[in-house]
């Protein structure tokens, strides 16, 4: 009986000891490709890091949008955000990134107001209730951007089809107290060839 004991014992020490340090192991040779063949441009590398920092911005919502550009090791931020916040916010992060020579910030702060905040609460309503676009409102990040600067809304971000992108911005020219919309959203799913 304690032969059996200790037979289970030692099992039990392999599979909660040794056999998670060994996939451990193989994991962490699985996860360094990069030790393997060298990366020859490291604007890739730096662009996706760039992404991944704004995209963890916590005061980021569907009225901003940025946009970065990457060449050497320089960053110039664009794009339009509701809170100031957002702008020193995102220099913040950028700047932390490591390899990053200079950041250059034309990010531009909306002016606040009323009356925009207004329209911002009516384009949302339009477009995420509407039945073929609620599938996009689940997302953590939404897709459709609405961008709106003194009563002008520019719609920014990728859908799936052409047939999407129109009724986006047929529903934001329906919102009353528009002056006008610009439709940038990109066809970005299979029936993008569509477009």
């Amino acid at each position: 009986m304690s032969s059996q004991r200790l037979r289970s014992r030692s099992s039990n020490l392999f599979v909660f000891y040794v056999l998670p340090l060994a996939v451990l192991a193989l994991l962490t040779v699985a996860a360094r490709p990069q030790d393997a063949k060298p990366v020859n441009n490291n604007n890739d590398a730096l662009s996706r890091e760039v992404y991944h920092q704004l995209a963890l911005l916590p005061h980021l919502t569907v009225f901003d949008n940025l946009a970065f550009k990457v060449d050497g090791d320089n960053v110039t931020l664009s794009g339009a955000v509701s809170q100031p916040i957002n702008k020193s916010d995102a220099e913040s992060a950028v700047k932390g990134i490591e390899g990053i020579g200079t950041v250059t910030n034309n990010i531009k702060v909306l002016p606040l107001s009323p009356s925009d905040d207004q329209i911002r609460r009516a384009e949302f309503q339009a477009i995420y209730s509407f039945p073929s676009l609620q599938k996009y409102a689940p997302y953590a990040v939404r897709p459709i951007h609405i961008i709106v600067d003194g009563g002008h809304v520019t719609l920014e971000g990728a859908v799936d089809s052409q047939a999407d992108k129109d009724t986006a911005g047929v529903r934001a020219n329906g919102v009353p107290n528009v002056f006008s919309v610009d439709n940038h959203l990109q066809v970005s799913g299979a029936t993008s060839a569509s477009k």
